[in-house]
């Protein structure tokens, strides 16, 4: 920084220096065993950052013209309904539309009518992979202003439950055949890889990273090169910096690996705020960690954010959940003017350090991916969903020692508190006993095991 002011008058620190000064003040306190930590990616965490360490390392950097946009879920259960909650929140401050569509029976006019398509992005879920219907929803916007992106992802599916939609390879040449169809539309976005399960089932940071990206490039192993652009589901915990950390190093990550398959650098993020940190005891709680989820989410660099209502777990959709959810981003932009610091993050010491720490790491363990077949068959062999469960062991090991602290559940209880009778969802890990090719990776919370308990003591 060019010596201006005030700070003519002071000489420049030296990190030595610094650390010399903190072991003074530590008054023969070990400075490594007191203030560095390690975090679960294998990142020691320092007291302080100095230039120097990030002096000579290239950094990331968000386009200039960035910006990020509210989002909101609608399952689409009955259309007349999904489409008047639709207008409705799009007036209420909602930006972008992510619909979840459970089958193929498609009434698009009849969903869409009355909502503006200039400038607005829609987002789609679909919960089946058919051709036809897909192709359906691409003729319908093929003619519309509206970027639409339809985030296929049977790989994600085939992760996530254990069984393909069809079979592995029906699923990918119904990926291929619609991505041909789609080519001569380009504001059409076809691929979708959704990390966010790697992220609440436990996976740590450097997981999530190798795993998305490794499970994107499947596809472009496959040959679908999506000449749009491909979106990123991600959810987000509690460590805030090292989340906005990995948000920048999902991009930084991205560019350097896509370019390698004639993919584009570009992507983008849909991002969330994750289920395994939150509670159904002291249940308000919910909302400060979405918000600083929400918060890290804007700093990191995601495009579309959708909050999570602070009763999700155990409640069904409900009008005041959603409004508070919304509210909450609302708040961020208009009040707090995270509009207006997007770039925020850019050239914080600690910020470019773990980023790059990060990348490095998820970089490196996406080689390993690779060189033993790719994340397919690392899926198939187990070796992924191994890799997750001792992860999330040493996560949920942190959190019933009281370590890693969730407020009002393992640390400061509320005694008097009571759910039994507040429960219209089950908010626990539901088990199906059906055959499947590998075992899925399943999302679970953290408090599961202590509220089942604590359930059971009311």
């Amino acid at each position: 920084m060019e010596k201006t002011g005030i700070f003519k008058e002071f000489r420049p620190v030296s990190a030595k220096e610094w650390k010399q000064k903190i072991q003074v003040d530590l008054k023969g306190a070990d400075y490594n065993d007191t203030l560095i930590w390690e975090s679960l990616e294998g990142i020691h965490v320092k007291p302080f950052y100095h230039s120097e360490d990030v002096m000579g390392q290239p950094k990331f950097s968000l386009p200039s013209e960035h910006q990020w946009y509210i989002g909101q879920h609608i399952f689409v259960h009955d259309v007349a309904k999904s489409n008047k909650k639709a207008l409705d929140i799009l007036q209420r401050g909602a930006d972008h539309l992510v619909f979840t569509l459970p089958n193929k029976q498609l009434d698009l006019d009849r969903l869409f009518t009355g909502i503006p398509m200039k400038g607005s992005v829609i987002y789609f879920h679909l919960q089946f992979l058919d051709v036809g219907a897909t192709k359906t929803i691409i003729d319908f916007f093929k003619d519309k202003n509206s970027p639409v992106f339809l985030s296929l992802d049977p790989i994600g599916n085939f992760a996530k439950t254990g069984n393909w939609y069809h079979s592995e390879i029906q699923d990918l040449a119904a990926v291929k055949e619609v991505l041909a169809y789609s080519s001569p539309y380009g504001h059409v976005h076809v691929m979708g890889a959704h990390g966010s399960l790697y992220q609440q089932a436990g996976a740590n940071m450097v997981q999530q990273l190798s795993y998305t990206v490794a499970h994107m490039v499947e596809y472009l192993q496959y040959g679908l090169q999506d000449t749009s652009l491909p979106l990123f589901h991600l959810a987000l915990g509690s460590n805030y910096f090292f989340e906005i950390a990995k948000l920048r190093a999902m991009r930084w990550m991205w560019a350097s690996v896509s370019a390698g398959f004639g993919q584009g650098p570009s992507c983008k993020i849909l991002a969330t705020p994750s289920k395994r940190n939150k509670t159904i005891y002291d249940y308000n709680v919910n909302m400060l960690r979405t918000t600083s989820e929400c918060m890290a989410a804007i700093l990191g660099g995601a495009d579309t954010i959708c909050n999570l209502r602070y009763d999700s777990l155990f409640n069904k959709d409900n009008e005041f959940g959603e409004r508070i959810a919304r509210n909450q981003l609302l708040l961020l932009k208009e009040e707090s003017y995270f509009d207006e610091a997007i770039h925020a993050a850019a050239g914080s010491y600690y910020l470019e350090s773990l980023t790059k720490q990060l990348a490095e790491k998820a970089l490196t363990l996406f080689k390993q991916i690779e060189s033993a077949g790719g994340f397919l068959n690392c899926l198939k062999s187990g070796t992924i969903q191994k890799k997750i469960k001792e992860s999330a062991a040493k996560e949920q090991a942190k959190f019933d020692a009281g370590e890693l602290v969730l407020l009002g559940t393992n640390t400061y209880q509320n005694p008097a508190d009571r759910m039994g009778n507040n429960l219209a969802l089950y908010p626990f890990v539901k088990t199906k006993n059906h055959k499947t090719l590998i075992p899925p990776i399943i999302e679970k919370r953290l408090a599961e095991g202590l509220e089942q308990n604590r359930l059971k003591n009311e």
